[in-house]
Order: structure tokens, then sequence, then C-alpha cells
């Protein structure tokens, strides 16, 4: 013990350490600027959707993913010359009766009664994979749909740009969403979205989720 104490009072030592703990708060900041900057600008380049179902039975999740297609449907109808994340976000709240009104006749259609509630907030999102694309967990602009209770599973897509697609076995996601993508973020920003071969670009990815999952950026407006 007292060896250390000795090693800690001589002085280069003690530079060494206080240099080591600056550059060790220097990258942490670096880091956490990069990693809000980087959030932000994914979560303001796309508006998602969030369905929620009334239970976990299987007769609810069924009925959700009937309801997610009707509304997708009626969404690349009315957005497909969008070319930008505000227009669309117009068209939804313009069209929000509309959205609702088609939850409740798919819902009726299938003979249930449950009610729906529609909602356009920004919401807190894990990381999700769509095809070969990801997004990282954050706050992100969305429609919300809930079904009777919403006390059921989650599902998740992006709306705008359209990266939502049944056939999710696919994993392929259309080139036009890829390039509406890619026209709103910087390159890097797309790289870390779409490239999962680069290491370099896989170690960013985890440190923004890390900082995401932690609570330490929030990517809110």
């Amino acid at each position: 013990m007292k060896k250390i104490i000795n090693l800690f009072k001589n002085p280069k030592v003690k530079m060494v350490i206080i240099l080591s703990i600056l550059l060790f708060i220097y990258t942490t900041i670096c880091a956490f600027s990069y990693a809000q900057n980087i959030s932000t600008d994914i979560a303001s380049s796309v508006f998602r959707l969030h369905v929620l179902a009334n239970s976990d039975s299987q007769e609810d999740q069924n009925l959700k993913y009937k309801v997610r297609d009707n509304l997708l449907a009626y969404m690349n109808e009315i957005c497909k010359d969008c070319w930008a994340k505000q227009e669309a976000i117009n068209l939804v709240e313009k069209n929000k009766d509309a959205f609702k009104q088609i939850a409740l006749e798919t819902i009726k259609n299938e003979g249930y009664s449950y009610d729906v509630n529609i909602s356009i907030g920004n919401f807190e999102f894990p990381t999700k994979e769509y095809g070969d694309i990801s997004l990282p967990a954050g706050f992100y602009d969305a429609l919300r749909v809930e079904i009777g209770e919403a006390k059921g599973q989650n599902w998740w897509c992006v709306m705008f740009p359209p990266l939502c697609f049944v056939d999710i076995s696919s994993g392929i996601v259309p080139d036009e969403s890829k390039e509406q993508l890619e026209s709103t973020l910087t390159e890097e920003e797309f790289a870390l979205v779409s490239d999962h071969s680069d290491s370099e670009i896989q170690f960013k990815f985890k440190l923004l989720e890390f900082f995401n999952r932690n609570g330490l950026i929030t990517a809110k407006k």
C-alpha cells in the first residue's frame, strides 16, 4: 500500500494519471456529441408508424396486422408523391380522421368493436431493423394507433420514407425508399443505418445504441 501511495506522489505518475483522466473525459464528450448529432439527424428524417394491439391474444395480434396493412395501403396512396418528411406528416395530420375510420372499419369487418385512438407525436422507439436498414433507438415523430386497451405487443414501421414491407422475410427495402432516405441523410449517417459489413460503422452504430439505450440522449426536438 505504501508503495502505491509513494507511486502516486511521483510527479510524473500524477501527470500521466491526470492526462489519462482528461483524455477519457474529452473522448467521452466527443463520443456523446457525435451520437447526439447523428441520432437527432436520423430521427428528424423519418416518420414512423406505431400500432398497439388490444392484447397479446392471437386474435388481437392478427387484427393488429390487418389494421396495419390497411393503414399502410392508405398511407402509400396519399403520400406516394411525397419527397419530404414534413409533407408526409402534414398529409397524415390532414387525413387523421380518415386513418381512424379505416382502422375502425377494419376492426368492425373482422367482428370486433374496439375503439381506436390515433395521435401524432414524438415517441420512443427501440432499435429496429427493416430488412437491410437499421434505425437506432431514440425518439421519433410517429403516427400512433392504439387499438382497444392497447395492452398488446407493439408493431413499429417507417411510413416515410416507406420502409414498411409486408414480406419481411425478404429482408429487402425498395431502392426508391432507400434513395429517399439517403437524400435526407449525410453520407456517414446513411452508412450507419445501411452498411452492416464495415467494422468501423458497426462500432459507431453500437456507440449510438449505447447512449440511446441508457437514456443519455433522446433525439427529441
